[in-house]
């Protein structure tokens, strides 16, 4: 550890009602008698206590922190700050960490930014989803449709110059129509970051089953793509440039609205997962938290972390990740990183438009905009 940028991820497994397409590890308060919200702090830190230990009382300072889940807004903005400071006092936040929270819109007014922000935070990605209320309905998110875009104007105003906010498109029922207003809504907050997702129908989910029953009908892939197209235009026009396929931001990967804890994962630098179901990484080893809240108490109790399972990782594995991950990226893949036995297909990609030819003379390799809508075919392409 300290070698390369580390990170720490937050899990929150809380949330005030559960979404139908969400298959995250998330609880809502009071379905589990063995655990709730209210030990979460204590849990947290005490997991930190315990990884400081494990590594030898080192401190290795720490360039971002990312508290997701879930929704780490149900805890008051104290219990947030609170774990913050102890990741401060275990590890030692680098100068200009950047610190994000995830935020569903319904959960925030001014005072919880206000302390937020006083309290460290740098940076906030606001749940959004849509502008249109079918579509919310749809996908059982609670905000009114302009929701959204006050609470990004209220961060703002409380003095957070970084605010994402998190689309889905593709939802059933979802028209082109719709969702150009939901870009639209978004654009009108001025948010220097703004990821989109094409909504995937996760097996053991509400949503999976109203699908399968014919309830619901998702949208096909034509459909998604067009999707992308519309809100790539939209966003380029604005001014986000895209850094990765889902993502864009003000000055792309060489602004400073880029999301750098998320970068971390897509290089595959080492970062920290605390709370239930959380993942690490460190050097050539991946390991993962229990799932359960009260599993992961009772383990912290003994003085033990809650690990449920962990590998490490051969170079094989690091190489494919490395071109899963990289691929996706705008500033791409170089094109040493693929293995040798799939060299002969780059040229391949690029003479069908899904690798920028303009860049494998710089020895990179780059998506296209046409490769964004097929990126998974590249990446089994040279893999």
């Amino acid at each position: 550890m300290g070698s390369r940028p580390f990170g720490i991820y937050v899990h929150v497994p809380w949330c005030s009602s559960r979404c139908g397409y969400c298959d995250f590890n998330t609880y809502v308060p009071g379905a589990l008698e063995s655990a709730s919200p209210n030990t979460f702090v204590a849990d947290a830190i005490a997991e930190l206590g315990i990884a400081r230990d494990l590594i030898g009382g080192r401190a290795v300072p720490v360039s971002t922190v990312f508290f997701g889940g879930g929704t780490p807004t149900l805890l008051p903005a104290d219990d947030l700050v609170a774990v913050l400071d102890a990741i401060d006092s275990q590890f030692g936040l680098a100068r200009g960490a950047e610190v994000t929270t995830e935020a569903n819109p319904e959960s925030v007014d001014a005072k919880y930014f206000d302390r937020l922000r006083s309290g460290g935070f740098t940076r906030v990605s606001l749940g959004m989803q849509s502008a249109a209320s079918s579509v919310l309905a749809t996908l059982d998110r609670v905000h009114t449709p302009g929701r959204a875009v006050d609470a990004a104007r209220t961060a703002r105003a409380s003095g957070f110059d970084e605010v994402s906010l998190d689309l889905i498109y593709g939802a059933p029922g979802e028209t082109d129509e719709q969702w150009r207003q939901s870009i639209e809504a978004a654009l009108t907050a001025d948010p220097t970051h703004i990821s989109a997702y094409s909504l995937i129908v996760e097996q053991g989910t509400r949503m999976a089953r109203q699908v399968s029953s014919g309830a619901l009908f998702p949208a096909d892939d034509d459909v998604l793509a067009h999707r992308y197209l519309m809100a790539d235009d939209a966003f380029t026009d604005a001014g986000l440039e895209w850094y990765e396929v889902s993502n864009w931001a003000r000055g792309g990967v060489d602004g400073s609205s880029f999301c750098r804890h998320n970068m971390g994962y897509w290089h595959n630098d080492d970062w920290w997962g605390v709370g239930p179901g959380a993942h690490s990484h460190v050097g050539n080893y991946r390991w993962w938290n229990h799932k359960h809240p009260g599993r992961c108490s009772a383990s912290l109790a003994e003085g033990e972390l809650p690990i449920a399972g962990s590998e490490a990782l051969t170079q094989s594995d690091r190489e494919l990740e490395d071109v899963m991950l990289r691929l996706r990226l705008a500033e791409g893949l170089p094109l040493d990183r693929v293995n040798s036995g799939q060299r002969h297909r780059v040229q391949e990609l690029a003479s069908d438009g899904l690798l920028d030819e303009s860049q494998l003379t710089r020895g990179q390799l780059v998506l296209t905009r046409n490769g964004r809508l097929l990126a998974d075919l590249v990446v089994r392409t040279l893999t």
